[in-house]
């Protein structure tokens, strides 16, 4: 790829930790915080008016412009000779929705700086920004260790981030196997097919972000000497909500399938005593209408009769569901 020229900032420095906040509201939504030579600059939900300050005080290459307003793009790691291009996928939960989404966060990173593009919210990144901004402590020991370490810091919150989610989900998944031997059919299925979705989307957003973590972990562009470590723990996390998610994608099987067989058991149990009194009523049917037929039969027009019909159908009655007690029918 050919090389570029070097991507510096040329607004004129600001003080330590001073975020920068357009003055319009149609303005560029930049926030920059500079320490140790190094400069973070985060643009949350970038619109055209951020692309032009992008555009203004970078030279990226216009690929990687079309990568980050697309919204469309895969888990990826592009290096250039002075910087890299980096694109990561993260689960965030829709409350208003109920369901999981991926949120897409572009990287720019070079030798002084780090550029962040998330276009939706992420807390942990949010959280990480706001510390760096406001305490000089934090700054002082994510700077000084240059744009990898920044980098990998960004990285793991964002995928530490994913446990709360998974262990909710596990919970989820523990609260369905009580609730499937209880009286609540519609529910339960309803509830595993939202589980089941949950999962789904959960490991459609995981899968490709494996290979640009191993990635992110073999370049040697700002991932140097230590660092290699701590991409490698990242890995080890990424591994491990992989891991999950299988389990999880085996237990809500074995669970649906569970359920099709509580529910195939019940509706066993309900056609079994709908045969059986079926049977039951049959030879009374029978013998009822024998002695209603409109022929002349024997105890016709005698009060005795009747009652000796009533008897054996009680008799044959009494034998049948004694019959059908013993064999397990009822």
């Amino acid at each position: 790829m050919p090389g570029l020229p070097k991507p510096r900032l040329r607004r004129p420095a600001r003080a330590p930790g001073e975020p920068l906040r357009p003055a319009e509201p149609d303005g560029p939504n930049v926030e920059v915080v500079e320490a140790e030579g190094l400069r973070w600059v985060n643009i949350a939900n970038p619109r055209p008016a951020d692309r032009s300050w992008l555009e203004e005080h970078f030279d990226f290459h216009p690929l990687d412009y079309e990568d980050v307003f697309s919204r469309n793009q895969r888990p990826k790691v592009d290096e250039y000779d002075d910087y890299l291009f980096v694109v990561l996928h993260f689960p965030v939960y829709d409350k208003r929705a109920g369901r999981l989404n991926a949120a897409e966060l572009d990287i720019f990173v070079g030798p002084d700086f780090l550029v962040t593009l998330p276009n939706e919210r992420l807390q942990p990144l949010e959280y990480l920004f706001e510390r760096c901004s406001s305490r000089e402590d934090v700054r002082e020991q994510l700077f000084t260790r240059g744009t990898g370490y920044l980098l990998y810091k960004i990285v793991d919150d964002l995928v530490d981030s994913s446990f709360p989610m998974l262990r909710k989900i596990g919970l989820k998944l523990e609260r369905l196997e009580e609730d499937i031997f209880e009286e609540r059919n519609d529910e339960v299925v309803r509830d595993i097919s939202n589980a089941k979705q949950e999962i789904i989307n959960f490991r459609k957003i995981v899968r490709p972000q494996r290979a640009a973590l191993k990635d992110l972990e073999r370049t040697k562009r700002y991932v140097t000497g230590e660092l290699d470590i701590y991409f490698d723990d990242v890995n080890d996390a990424s591994e491990r909500i992989w891991d999950m998610l299988e389990n999880f994608k085996e237990v809500i099987e074995g669970l649906e399938a569970t359920n099709e067989a509580v529910l195939s058991h019940r509706l066993n149990d309900v056609l079994r005593i709908l045969t059986a009194f079926s049977v039951i009523m049959l030879p009374l049917t029978l013998i009822a209408s024998v002695f209603g037929m409109n022929t002349h039969v024997p105890g016709e027009g005698d009060p005795l009769g009747f009652w000796i019909v009533i008897g054996v159908m009680v008799i044959v009655l009494a034998g049948m569901l004694t019959l059908f007690r013993r064999r397990g029918f009822l």
